[in-house]
């Protein structure tokens, strides 16, 4: 089942907010990371867009990437955004620098595989 949302724009907001993450963390260890709070909030918020984005794919995304923890990225959005006072640097810092690309890389193959879809057809 399709989300309301274009499966394209969620996948390119992925993308995007993985390559802004990248380039504020470039250079950076975890300590470095943590004592930067304008770093930290930037890293944070666009996590918040990649979750966001993961949310809109709806039950699509597992299909076009199975291979990713679906359940727990937008469990980190919801974290990020309603438990904000909690949230664990480590798993910020985690996320950001291992975790997310692989999940950049699987957008952008995903991104590709359904542009090429919709040329064939369209």
């Amino acid at each position: 089942m399709l989300s309301k949302h274009d499966p394209a724009d969620s996948l390119a907001d992925i993308i995007e907010n993985a390559e802004r993450i990248e380039g504020y963390i470039i250079g950076l260890d975890q300590n470095s990371f943590e004592r930067n709070g304008l770093v930290r909030d930037a890293v944070e918020r666009c996590l918040e867009r990649v979750c966001e984005a993961a949310h809109c794919l709806g039950k699509y995304a597992a299909e076009i990437i199975p291979d990713q923890p679906w359940g727990e990225i937008r469990g980190m959005g919801n974290q990020l955004r309603h438990g904000y006072e909690r949230v664990s640097l480590d798993i910020v810092w985690n996320t950001a620098a291992n975790r997310l690309p692989s999940l950049e890389a699987d957008a952008r193959r995903a991104l590709e595989r359904l542009r090429a879809e919709n040329s064939d057809t369209g």
